[in-house]
């Protein structure tokens, strides 16, 4: 299917110079005595590059041609991630760093995740919008101390290190938002 520049929203994956592309972001410029552009930010589903390309409006692009499949995340060894498909925990893949990006941050076993599959071989897997961690380091909130906007750094489960209210401690169960990385809620009070 034929895909215009205006129809190349967030996560539409699409064919460019015979690579399949996932969208990142979309930005219209309209500028004075020119022709509108749309400015596309897009990654490379191959090698993980990210790539910010400017199109005309006239531009068509092939839709690229993607299935989805539920895998679990088993392990990482090396900056190698290990998954299995969910009805066939024997069959096991391995997707670099590279290419999941920044999903890496919030890769726990045994998660569920979408697989992109592109000519019959995964590449890439998609980690829902929001999930669950818990807190294993937060450094302890002082009293009136909100001159910061009233965050702090915590660490959760998976080692990476979010932007938390100051209210949230060490134990607390938190949820986040997978593709900005930002704090959502309070899902449950440590104890």
């Amino acid at each position: 299917m034929a895909l215009g520049v205006n129809e190349l929203k967030q996560k539409t994956f699409f064919i460019y110079e015979g690579q399949p592309f996932v969208v990142l972001e979309t930005f219209h410029l309209k500028m004075q005595q020119r022709r509108p552009t749309v400015q596309v930010k897009m990654r490379n589903l191959m090698n993980g590059k990210i790539l910010e390309r400017n199109f005309a409006q006239s531009d068509i692009f092939e839709e690229a041609d993607v299935q989805r499949q539920s895998v679990k995340f088993l392990y990482a060894h090396r900056n190698q991630y290990w998954f299995s498909y969910k009805n066939d925990p024997s069959k096991r893949f391995e997707l670099s760093e590279d290419i999941l990006g920044n999903a890496v941050k919030f890769l726990k076993p045994n998660t569920i995740l979408e697989a992109i599959i592109f000519e019959g071989k995964v590449i890439t897997a998609e980690l829902p919008v929001k999930m669950e961690f818990k807190i294993v380091e937060a450094p302890p909130s002082i009293r009136g101390d909100t001159a910061q906007g009233g965050v702090k750094q915590a660490k959760i489960e998976t080692g990476a290190y979010i932007n938390v209210p100051l209210f949230i401690d060490e134990g607390d169960i938190v949820r986040v938002n997978t593709e900005t990385g930002e704090y959502v809620e309070r899902a449950e009070k440590g104890k």
